[in-house]
């Protein structure tokens, strides 16, 4: 298992930005879609007031909801991804 994890939808822009992004940078990361997966939707909502935010994303433990690409990559450096 990857130390990212990526909870979103496939048609999510917002998701698809966040894989391309992680993507360019080559960071190894496992997605889950949420339509398809009843668990992983009741833990993003969990972790977000009940809301389906996507994406959300757990980096090491640390969970980030639709970040910007400044705030995933300063999780990625302080979790030594990057």
């Amino acid at each position: 298992m990857a130390d990212v994890k990526v909870y979103g939808a496939n048609w999510c822009h917002d998701t698809k930005d966040v894989r391309t992004f992680l993507q360019r940078r080559e960071v190894n990361y496992d997605y889950i879609d949420i339509d398809n997966n009843p668990t992983a939707a009741a833990w993003v909502r969990q972790h977000n007031n009940g809301k389906e935010q996507k994406p959300t994303l757990d980096v090491k433990g640390q969970v980030l909801s639709n970040p910007t690409h400044g705030e995933l990559e300063d999780a990625l450096r302080a979790e030594g991804i990057l």
